[in-house]
């Protein structure tokens, strides 16, 4: 699908500032989003300190249901901005709400420069911005394959990532089901992950993604598996990560390192 094909609202194609009346929708929608989980799944938020009160940052939840970027939407009252599929812009629609809730497309499965450059933009503007590193919903207790786009928006902007762990939303709606079970929902927020090495707009040192990668690997395990626990559903023992940010398997090759921008 190319970009011309999808509906994406005018002047909203690179993360454009929103309208007084998108920022006016986007607050009664999470509001009720904020009632329905407060209400239906009992939610818990641990580590709300750990958000910084003002400017940028990166949130990277685990990602197990698509309930995620609705519970996300909790963590803050201010406006988030979100990378989404791109099939949510299949339609008028759909683009339209999807745009008005904060959202830019993107490709998934592949560098897309665009809505790399669409994210730069936003956190320059001292928006937070929710990427998802694993790309789309997984399973189980195991984070394993994940991009590096987080870490690259964060080096290349000097931006600190958020990790988020996410516990019972896989419970209370699973992969591919359209039920929606009232179980507890937990959301743990991590110590934020700075950056070791800014370029100041210039090229990103591979080996500085790879570290901020591995660092948020590492944190979003531990996160998930303390997520998980307090919402009632432990992760098996037999799967827990163990010491190091090494254990934790990062995507590796070409294909999975976004490019440097020019």
């Amino acid at each position: 699908m190319t970009r011309e094909e999808l509906h994406v609202p005018a002047g909203h194609e690179k993360g454009e500032v929103m309208s007084w009346s998108q920022n006016l929708l986007y607050s009664v929608v999470r509001g009720a989003i904020h009632v329905y989980l407060l209400a239906w799944h009992r939610l818990d938020i641990v580590g709300l300190e750990n958000l910084p009160e003002d400017g940028a940052y990166i949130v990277s939840p685990i990602h197990r249901s698509n309930l995620d970027s609705l519970v996300i939407s909790a963590i803050t009252r201010r406006r988030m901005r979100y990378m989404g599929k791109e099939s949510l812009w299949t339609t008028r629609p759909t683009g339209w709400f999807f745009s008005a809730m904060g959202g830019f497309p993107v490709q998934r499965g592949s560098a897309d420069r665009e809505a790399l450059r669409a994210a730069l933009t936003v956190v320059s503007r001292g928006e937070p911005l929710v990427m998802f590193p694993e790309g789309t919903r997984q399973s189980g207790p195991v984070l394993t394959d994940y991009f590096d786009g987080p870490a690259y928006v964060s080096c290349r902007s000097g931006v600190p990532i958020i990790p988020v762990g996410l516990g019972g939303t896989e419970t209370a709606m699973t992969k591919g089901s359209k039920m929606i079970r009232p179980v507890r929902i937990t959301i743990v927020v991590g110590e934020a992950l700075h950056p070791a090495a800014t370029t100041d707009g210039g090229r990103v040192p591979r080996r500085a993604i790879k570290e901020q990668s591995a660092r948020l690997g590492a944190a979003l395990q531990e996160l998930f598996d303390e997520a998980q626990l307090r919402a009632g559903r432990p992760n098996p023992t037999r799967w827990l990560i163990k010491d190091t940010p090494d254990s934790v398997p990062v995507a590796d090759g070409t294909d999975r390192v976004e490019p440097t921008l020019p």
